[in-house]
């Protein structure tokens, strides 16, 4: 191919590979991130419970909380979830609202006295229960790139790394050959190469191959659009024993297997001007240039995680005195086998402005000639540890501390057992150990009715480096966009009413989260941002009505 050689300001950056289609840390740290999610009483207190127990949720919180129940329970929560979206960028404005139907969980607890001083009472509990939602639709638009384009970051990354079109296109290949399942080349540098959103780059002089170039270079202006939709849940189905020691000491020991299914759809457009675009002239359509013109192009991903996993919780309730609870549990790594299916297409749009001379240039190009493909591996989620103190005032008033500590241990392996050391090292450089306070409170007015109010904040997991645009963000695939969240707020209240051995709990959740998107990463060289990366502030609110039912005997 022939090109008229032109000058772009990228740099070749050294650092880990571009990584193939297995998760990245960013995909991890939001796969991990549980909810408030549980009862109604549970959710109105804030989960404030790992020294209350004595509620449904306690299966999936502190296991020591089923060693407090007396009776047998059986019960089931309902919730309605409004969830709304906000996308603020360069004073544009975006928003997008769904509405939900969901069910919390729904469990039995079984209880047997066993008559001794020691050990007065046994349970045993199993319980279904939805502990995370990735519901979440959000849309924006970038007025002005500023020069930083996605062509340009693709051309930077796959020249960092020594790619060339002939380790895409090898000469003398056979007819069947495949770039994206045959050569071992980053996926989105071989979509972006058929799409012409990168193109190679010659000296004009000597003709000696320099690399990659973007769309984007002197005078290049353009403007962005994007849309995102995600939806899935991490469900758990938990079975718990516990019991307790002289009415002081409260233990359980839970065992949870869950599903996790994420699914995300995505959508990124530039429309530049001026650009720097792949064209052959009217007479002869094999000979290829680089001329300018106007540039559409729009890049669809589509991605889906699911799989199975395993953990065990550990925990205690300690009762000094009648009026003071504390408590204390600890949840292992969640160990998941997965399965990711993705695929990804480029449409494309390219008109020359001397358009006498030259063809227009449009199509599709799509991974792996558009079949899905999928890969196995297995992950595991951090250690969770929390504390927790109770306080009961005068019989009818219950106030309660919790405290939350979740590390960034999280990892990646093939089925056959080799670890993304490279996946690992990115979760140590971007996050850090999350902490998460919870407060709850609860006034019985009668003995049938009773008053809550709770309060959850947790703090961000990133670190600031990495928010602030200093560091180079690796993602996985053909998806080069990522969101990193900021502190996430709940305020909550409900009522309770109990009559004879039946409940109902009503409870209202306000979740407020706000986070930012990066359509991709920055190009940072030696701690200086080469070129910026377009992002949008995302505002989610979601307000939910939660009832439980059940019954005690």
């Amino acid at each position: 191919m022939k090109v008229i050689y032109k000058t772009l300001a990228l740099a070749a950056i050294g650092a880990s590979p571009l990584i193939g289609n297995a998760q990245a840390a960013v995909d991890l740290y939001n796969l991990f991130r549980p909810d408030l999610r549980g009862t109604a009483r549970f959710m109105s207190m804030g989960g404030a419970f790992t020294a209350l127990g004595g509620d449904l949720s306690s299966l999936n919180q502190n296991p020591a909380g089923i060693g407090i129940y007396r009776s047998s329970e059986v019960g089931l929560t309902l919730n309605l979830d409004f969830q709304s979206s906000k996308t603020e960028a360069q004073g544009l404005t975006d928003n997008d609202d769904q509405t939900k139907f969901t069910f919390n969980n729904f469990g039995y607890i079984g209880t047997i006295r066993l008559n001794s001083e020691s050990c007065p009472t046994f349970s045993w509990g199993a319980s279904y229960a939805r502990v995370t939602s990735f519901d979440r639709a959000f849309r924006g638009r970038i007025r002005n790139l500023s020069g930083a384009s996605l062509s340009n970051y693709v051309a930077a990354m796959t020249n960092s790394e020594g790619w060339t079109p002939n380790d895409m296109y090898p000469n003398n290949v056979p007819n069947d050959w495949n770039p994206y399942m045959d050569s071992q080349a980053p996926w989105l540098s071989i979509l972006s190469y058929d799409g012409y959103i990168i193109n190679d780059q010659y000296d004009s002089e000597t003709g000696k191959y320099l690399g990659f170039q973007g769309l984007m270079g002197t005078d290049t202006g353009g403007s962005a659009s994007f849309q995102v939709r995600e939806k899935g849940y991490v469900d758990e189905y938990s079975i718990n024993f516990g019991g307790n020691v002289y009415n002081t000491v409260y233990w359980g020991i839970g065992f949870g297997i869950t599903d996790i299914n994420y699914t995300q759809q995505s959508y990124y457009e530039e429309n530049l001007s001026d650009a720097y675009i792949a064209a052959s002239e009217s007479e002869n359509k094999d000979n290829g240039y680089i001329v300018r013109g106007s540039a559409d192009y729009r890049l669809t991903n589509y991605l889906n995680s699911n799989g199975t996993g395993f953990n065990v919780k550990l925990g205690v309730i300690v009762k000094p005195i009648n009026e003071l609870r504390i408590g204390f549990a600890v949840h292992t790594p969640t160990w998941y086998q997965m399965t990711d299916t993705y695929w990804g297409a480029l449409g494309y749009d390219y008109r020359p402005t001397d358009s006498d001379n030259y063809l227009q240039n449009s199509g599709v190009a799509q991974t792996n000639y558009g079949v899905s493909e999928y890969t196995d591996y297995n992950m595991r989620s951090p250690w969770r540890m929390m504390v927790g103190i109770a306080g009961v005032i005068g019989g009818q008033g219950i106030l309660s501390m919790d405290y939350e500590y979740r590390g960034t241990n999280m990892q990646v392996s093939e089925v056959g057992g080799y670890a993304y050391e490279d996946v690992k090292n990115d979760v140590k450089q971007y996050f850090k150990g999350t902490n998460i306070l919870r407060l709850g409170a609860e006034y019985r007015v009668t003995p049938q009715f009773s008053l809550r109010l709770g309060y959850s904040y947790e703090w961000s997991g990133v670190k600031q480096q990495a928010a602030n645009d200093g560091l180079n963000i690796w993602t996985a695939g053909t998806l080069p966009s990522y969101s990193f969240d900021n502190n996430t707020q709940y305020i909550t209240a409900g009522l309770g009413y109990r009559i004879g051995g039946f409940y109902a709990d009503l409870a209202y959740v306000n979740r407020r989260r706000e986070s930012t998107w990066h359509a991709f990463s920055p190009i940072v060289v030696q701690e200086t941002v080469d070129q910026g990366s377009p992002s949008a502030k995302v505002t989610d609110n979601r307000n939910q009505v939660v009832l439980s039912l059940g019954y005690k005997f």
